[in-house]
């Protein structure tokens, strides 16, 4: 729950800031000379870029938590059983165990997105986010029907 919290505060601050600098992007602009109105077009570029990146990441965080919330009607969520540091850290050797585990089930079954949800769930414990959010990209491609990018 803390985690929605800090994204929502987040993304709220974000549009704050994006509006913000788009307003001063259109004062340089109404300025109407050749160096403010390329100063102006080029600062409301930065709040553009930045509403698409949110847009783009709070989409995949809804469809991940859908695809998280039908995994555990199904009693299909992957169960924590990774060993914890004295400090509560998740322990790199069993995280990957529990790794290689998840990468057999889903060389095992590739078409099904219950697999890539629990390999993305088990690359995060890794600390691997980059991989993490692309198994979870192909979970939600392969649950949406939608073409898997290789």
């Amino acid at each position: 729950m803390r985690a929605k919290i800090t994204y929502c505060v987040t993304a709220a601050v974000l549009v704050v800031y994006f509006v913000l600098v788009g307003s001063r992007g259109v004062l340089l602009i109404q300025q109407g000379t050749l160096l403010t109105v390329t100063f102006g077009v080029a600062v409301l570029i930065l709040p553009v870029i930045g509403i698409w990146f949110l847009w783009k990441n709070t989409q995949f965080i809804s469809r991940a938590n859908r695809l998280a919330a039908e995994l555990d009607a199904e009693g299909g969520l992957p169960l924590d059983e990774l060993a914890r540091t004295p400090g509560g850290r998740i322990d790199r050797d069993s995280a990957d165990a529990v790794f290689a585990e998840r990468r057999a089930q889903t060389e095992d079954s590739p078409d099904d997105w219950r697999c890539w949800f629990r390999l993305a769930v088990a690359y995060h414990d890794a600390r691997d986010t980059p991989r993490a959010r692309k198994a979870m990209q192909r979970a939600i491609a392969l649950h949406d029907g939608r073409p898997v990018r290789a």
